[in-house]
């Protein structure tokens, strides 16, 4: 049987590094950098390109036809212009306890989404399984995480603009806006 020993010298004679073979580790490395940083560039620019288009499509262009009195257009190449309102909002977190109280308080509770989560080790399984009975007088380690989603939140804004109801905006961090949409 061959030694371990023997087999550790065989294996680091087969590990000769010839300096060619150095400079193209290095080569290739220098060139993974570079990529790198074009990536970033190119991201930059990408953001710009879509900070730009935000504001022809959110500003420019629905301020433009508001002037001119019109809520859509027709280009020469068929390609149709229209003007709709847009809705965004978020809960932040400084913000959350009071936006969720309002909710509760004005019946809207049912957008917030309740998660609770309790963690077992490993062969908890029969305890996990009697949870359901035993979770609010139990001592287990319970983690409780409230949420509204994001498009729930926005859905909720719209209706309750375009009813006409009122609700605190700034709470809600609520942005209210026009955008146009191009259709070829």
């Amino acid at each position: 049987m061959t030694d371990i020993n023997d087999m550790f010298e065989q294996d680091a004679g087969a590990l000769v590094v010839k300096n060619e073979d150095l400079s193209s580790v290095g080569a290739l490395a220098k060139r993974a950098k570079e990529l790198e940083k074009e990536i970033s560039e190119l991201d930059d620019v990408i953001k710009e390109r879509k900070e730009q288009q935000r504001k022809l499509l959110e500003e420019t262009i629905p301020a433009m036809l508001q002037e001119l009195g019109m809520a859509k257009f027709t280009m020469a190449d068929g390609s149709e212009i229209t003007v709709k309102p847009f809705y965004s909002a978020s809960i932040k977190d400084e913000n959350r306890a009071v936006a969720y109280e309002w909710l509760r308080q004005n019946g809207y509770d049912d957008i917030i989404k309740n998660t609770v989560s309790v963690r077992f080790g490993r062969g908890e399984d029969d305890l996990c399984e009697t949870l359901l009975n035993q979770l609010r007088t139990g001592n287990y380690p319970v983690e409780q995480a409230q949420k509204v989603e994001p498009q729930t939140l926005k859905a909720w804004v719209r209706e309750m603009v375009e009813k006409g109801r009122e609700f605190p905006t700034e709470t809600f961090s609520v942005y209210i806006g026009q955008k146009a949409t191009i259709k070829s």
